[in-house]
């Protein structure tokens, strides 16, 4: 699902190694990157791939270049966390914060595009919603496709939601989807455990339920996150009872 280095041009590597390492906290916050000399060495770069990559990382709202005062980290509120690398390098450590602010947003958005689903979807696309079903009985207990598949299940509704603004969404997040499956599979028994409440989805969808589509949709995020905190010893509280999520 990932583009590889293979694939990549060198600008791209540079900014991706750049990107994770201001993610992750290495470069924190209104960091200064080291000159452009000093950086093109330490990464053994042109300086012309190192501005290629600079220009990326400025685009997505991690960097900042000024004249005088260098090249500055900018703060986490001015980065494009719907962006699809800028969600890939929150992976494979995020920070539990990040996790439930990602689950948040699924919560909302999820829900009501199922809904969506349930009254707008073509024949074909339900069928798509279905094959996506199939695939994931199929898909073998610890391989990829068991991610994949859940992946397609997902997509598959967004995309028969009738609304544009969702099918992007699915794409802007596949990379934080593929990961946060990954984390909070569980291994094999709750990819198991899963599949009747995905079924439930597919139901709903098929009967042209909106109402029930959301409330199974609701439950299987819901699970999930469960799961999901089990699995890595979270012991983050969160208010969604009383938010209503």
């Amino acid at each position: 699902m990932s583009r590889t280095y293979a694939k990549r041009s060198l600008h791209s590597i540079v900014a991706h190694d750049l990107g994770a390492r201001i993610v992750s906290g290495q470069l924190a916050p209104g960091d200064v990157l080291p000159t452009e000399a000093a950086l093109s060495e330490s990464l053994d770069v042109s300086r012309t791939a190192l501005r290629e990559a600079i220009k990326i990382l400025s685009a997505k709202g991690l960097i900042e270049s000024r004249p005088k005062t260098g090249t500055r980290v900018k703060p986490r509120s001015s980065w494009n966390l719907l962006d699809p690398d800028v969600l890939s390098w929150h992976f494979p450590d995020p920070d539990p914060a990040f996790l439930y602010a990602l689950f948040e947003t699924r919560l909302i958005i999820e829900p009501n595009t199922v809904a969506m689903a349930a009254v707008r979807a073509t024949p074909d696309e339900i069928k798509a919603i279905g094959d996506a079903y199939d695939a994931m009985e199929k898909a073998e207990p610890g391989t990829e496709a068991v991610y994949l598949t859940d992946l397609q299940f997902h997509q598959a509704i967004l995309n028969a939601s009738g609304n544009d603004f969702m099918k992007s969404f699915g794409m802007l997040i596949e990379t934080a989807l593929i990961g946060s499956f990954r984390l909070s599979s569980g291994g094999p028994k709750a990819h198991v455990q899963s599949l009747p409440d995905h079924h439930a989805v597919y139901a709903a969808i098929s009967h042209r339920d909106p109402d029930e589509a959301r409330a199974t949709m609701h439950k299987l995020l819901r699970r999930t996150m469960r799961q999901l905190r089990q699995q890595l010893g979270m012991s983050v509280d969160h208010d969604w009872d009383k938010i209503g999520l």
